[in-house]
């Protein structure tokens, strides 16, 4: 037993003595000057598709709001939602009995004008027969004669348009249809009261042209330059499954809208009445030959809540460069930014990686 316990204190003693020697270990050194390993991977450049794939909605070619141009009550509808119209058809009428009144007093002033014109112009022309016999009629007269004419003349021309006028508003009451094509909402019953308004009100009655229809596709700003635009475009509908049409692109808008993206138009007729305003469809957008892109693997772009970047490896340390993503597919992306081909970025990285970080 003694034997044993003078052991086991000759070994305390033995670490005692080995542990004074040793300096302590400083970590924060350590974490410095290590590296930690990440997988890479390379950037790579490869022909861009054919075409790219992007998302389309018909829009009517011919939509207006057809809001009243004065104040009336909806006397009669001759239409409802889902009926065709003609041109220049009678849609509904409004009645405003003050308009009449209106019309009343303006002629009744137009006819005083026009007595009171005709007595100046009477008495113009006695006054210039009688200044045939020298001294009988004063030049004065006679001038104040003609200018009391023209004044009654413009004052019955003025009442005649304010009767036009009244006329004009009269016609207002009725709503023409200013094109072919179809309602797809009412929103007024005979008898409510209507007004003029704002663009952002209800209007009475929409009418679209759906004879043919335009595929509005927002193409992003980076393939802009990239479109063909004299190939056809192939296109088909979510509602219409397996059913492919194909059209040329007919109109660019040629101008970026507020989501960095230019809008394009195809041209879709619709005979047949199948297609519908509103239909999303999956829209095959032809691309010039020879244009190129960058892809990285998708494991290599690192998204924050503030920007998109990749972490690239120049000389053993960690660079971030903001990228934007273009086209996605199942193990690449193509992205666009100062990077160039065969650049070696790393992969499942996260933003704990700070630019000039030492990477392996």
């Amino acid at each position: 037993m003694k034997t044993r316990l003078i052991i086991l204190t000759s070994a305390v003693c033995f670490l005692a003595a080995c542990s004074g020697n040793q300096k302590p270990v400083d970590l924060t050194e350590t974490r410095a000057t290590g590296s930690k390993k990440y997988e890479t991977g390379r950037v790579t450049e490869k022909a861009l598709s054919s075409y790219a794939r992007l998302p389309g909605q018909l829009n009517p070619f011919n939509e207006v709001n057809l809001f009243p141009k004065v104040n009336g009550f909806v006397k009669q509808i001759y239409v409802d939602r889902g009926s065709q119209v003609s041109k220049g058809q009678l849609l509904l009428t409004l009645e405003a009995p003050e308009m009449e009144s209106q019309l009343q007093a303006a002629n009744s002033r137009y006819l005083q004008a026009q007595e009171t014109a005709n007595a100046s112009k009477e008495k113009y022309n006695r006054l210039k027969q009688a200044a045939a016999e020298p001294g009988s009629v004063s030049p004065l007269d006679l001038d104040n004669a003609v200018s009391r004419m023209k004044s009654d003349m413009a004052i019955a021309n003025s009442e005649r348009s304010n009767v036009q006028s009244v006329r004009t508003m009269q016609g207002y009451l009725r709503i023409y249809a200013p094109f072919n094509g179809m309602i797809v909402q009412r929103n007024v019953s005979p008898g409510a009261l209507v007004a003029p308004g704002k663009t952002t009100d209800q209007p009475m009655l929409v009418l679209q042209d759906t004879r043919k229809l335009r595929l509005e596709v927002a193409i992003p700003e980076d393939y802009v330059d990239k479109v063909d635009l004299k190939q056809a475009v192939k296109f088909t509908f979510n509602a219409m499954p397996g059913v492919e049409h194909s059209a040329k692109i007919s109109r660019v808008a040629n101008a970026l809208g507020n989501m960095r993206s230019e809008a394009i138009e195809i041209d879709v007729l619709n005979q047949d009445g199948q297609l519908k305003p509103g239909m999303y469809g999956e829209v095959k957008i032809p691309m010039l030959s020879g244009a190129t892109s960058l892809l990285v693997p998708n494991s290599a772009i690192v998204r924050s809540t503030e920007k998109e970047y990749v972490i690239v490896v120049k000389n053993g340390k960690a660079k971030l460069v903001d990228i934007k993503e273009g086209l996605a597919g199942k193990d690449s992306t193509e992205i666009f930014g100062a990077l160039t081909a065969n650049d070696q970025v790393v992969l499942k990285a996260g933003d704990d990686v700070r630019d000039g970080d030492p990477v392996m």
